[in-house]
């Protein structure tokens, strides 16, 4: 049957991190993952929800099992290294588990950066590659900056700026630049004002998107996140207008014609999986120049931009990568929110999947 446009507020359900952890880990050997793409997929996905992307976090469980079950996601698929230029990578990733293909490609990355000072990767066909902040993450935890272009193949959701329908997916933008003895600086967004995941979000708590997000299926801006989960559909805008949709260009010329061989160039709704291609540029700053200088310039320009009086309405001036981590503490403190919509629609994935529902269940919410 049609769900409601307006679904009435629902519960959430707060998961102490080790139990969530326990019953991930148990749901994706449902897709046949061996313990360790087990244990990589479930952490990649709860460390979103931690950081406060829950966009991006265990609720896309139910989709990747959509994925599975067509056959266009494939458990235990590794990098395949298509073309090897020393400090020039082209990858394949098999349409494998992105939590696993993201975290390869960039360890082979870091290991030509490391010997040769740069290294650019065009990784393709990679099924969803999550937060891309993860990845930047990896990269900067090895003391390299890294840029990182995405595309997304899936149901077109974005229109371009000026247009009424959706033409091409989220697109995000990364970046990442370490500091020694201090957080990296991580920059990490969709080229749309909100993501994709956020609506499905909003629509499963019963809420409201902000004005200037959205628009419906007649191009009309509208609040109802339902446009962009279930038929009849409309699309997210671009942030920033032309802007955004600049960005967003270059992640599908970059990302997908470039890195993958392959863009979003239909209105295909009936396939469930998602698949992103990634050109990612990755350097040494030492290779470039005094790394020491590099990070005391690089730190003062921080402290002064930070020492900026926060204006009415805002507590502190906030640097890419804080309010992340700020949610990680707070949240590996007291549990992981999950809206109850979204828990039993994990639920209902585990069942898919043959799992017994109820035990992953128990498995995080049984004290």
């Amino acid at each position: 049957g049609q769900r409601p446009a307006r679904p009435v507020m629902t519960d959430t359900h707060l998961i102490p991190l080790p139990r969530l952890s326990e019953a991930m880990r148990t749901l994706v050997r449902g897709f046949g993952s061996s313990e360790g793409e087990a244990r990589q997929v479930a952490d990649n996905l709860i460390e979103a929800n931690l950081t406060g992307h829950d966009s991006h976090g265990i609720g896309m469980l139910p989709r990747y099992a959509e994925a599975f079950l067509e056959g266009s996601l494939h458990p235990n698929a590794h990098v395949r290294v298509e073309h090897d230029g020393g400090t020039l990578l082209r990858l394949d990733g098999q349409a494998g588990f992105g939590q696993v293909i993201g975290r390869e490609a960039m360890a082979l990355a870091i290991e030509r950066t490391q010997a040769s000072g740069s290294c650019i990767v065009a990784l393709g066909n990679s099924h969803h590659l999550g937060r891309i902040g993860a990845w930047a993450e990896q990269v900067a935890a090895a003391g390299l900056v890294s840029l990182h272009f995405v595309n997304v193949i899936s149901r077109a959701i974005v229109a371009p700026h000026g247009g009424s329908d959706a033409r091409f997916g989220t697109n995000p933008f990364c970046a990442g630049v370490p500091l020694q003895g201090r957080e990296p600086v991580i920059l990490d967004f969709a080229t749309s004002v909100i993501a994709q995941g956020k609506t499905r979000v909003a629509m499963n708590k019963g809420e409201l998107v902000a004005p200037d997000c959205l628009i419906d299926d007649q191009g009309r801006p509208t609040r109802e996140p339902r446009f962009t989960v279930v038929p009849p559909f409309g699309a997210l805008l671009a942030f920033g207008g032309h802007k955004g949709f600049g960005l967003a260009l270059m992640c599908e010329l970059l990302g997908g014609a470039l890195a993958s061989g392959m863009t979003q160039r239909d209105h295909d709704t009936g396939r469930r999986r998602v698949l992103n291609g990634m050109f990612s540029v990755l350097l040494d700053p030492a290779a470039l120049t005094d790394r020491g200088a590099f990070e005391v310039e690089a730190l003062a320009f921080l402290d002064w931009v930070r020492a900026s009086p926060p204006r009415e309405g805002f507590d502190a001036v906030r640097v890419a990568g804080e309010p992340e981590r700020i949610a990680r503490a707070e949240r590996t403190a007291n549990g992981v929110p999950v809206d109850a919509t979204t828990w039993q629609e994990i639920l209902a994935a585990a069942g898919r999947l043959g799992l017994e529902p109820s035990r992953i269940d128990a498995l995080a919410r049984d004290a």
